[in-house]
């Protein structure tokens, strides 16, 4: 988490000419890593603008690296549809900075996360994203296998402008 933190001040400090949110049909691809305990994977978003602060999107993330044998594809894969307040120009810090409070709803939870973009130039920027369940559909006592995207992850990668 701390990494994280200092990651996304580092990166909000540093001059450039990127656009890290245009508003409306602005589109954005996400690539990265997915941290979360006891599995590492990869971490694939893709969002689409409807307004000046509102974006819409769609996240997957599969876990290649897991230290639960037990663990499934239905356990290692998650896909959700997501729901972003683009805060960069309210924000004023810079155009090439973006955070975004979000929600998101999948085949594991009901969810929030909080991220931030930063880009280098008008394609290429990179990205940090944390993310938890607020909303397990699984009541009882979670075991290992079942709790791989349904706890606290964080991401962190390149994000590309379409």
């Amino acid at each position: 988490m701390k990494k994280i933190l200092l990651l996304i001040t580092l990166v909000s400090t540093v001059a450039s000419f990127g656009q890290a949110y245009s508003g409306k049909g602005d589109q954005k691809l996400s690539v990265g890593a997915n941290l979360q305990d006891n599995a590492t994977g990869i971490n694939l978003n893709y969002d689409y603008g409807l307004g000046e602060n509102i974006s819409v999107g769609i996240a997957t993330a599969y876990a290649l690296n897991t230290d639960i044998s037990s663990a499934s594809f239905g356990d290692r894969f998650d896909i959700k549809a997501r729901f972003n307040a683009n805060l960069g120009n309210v924000l004023n810090v810079s155009d090439n900075f973006d955070i975004y409070p979000g929600l998101s709803l999948g085949l594991k939870n009901f969810g929030g996360h909080l991220g931030a973009r930063y880009f280098f130039s008008s394609g290429f920027g990179i990205y940090a994203e944390i993310g938890t369940p607020l909303a397990k559909y699984e009541s009882d006592t979670l075991t290992l296998d079942q709790k791989i995207h349904n706890q606290f992850v964080g991401n962190i990668g390149a994000v590309f402008n379409l």
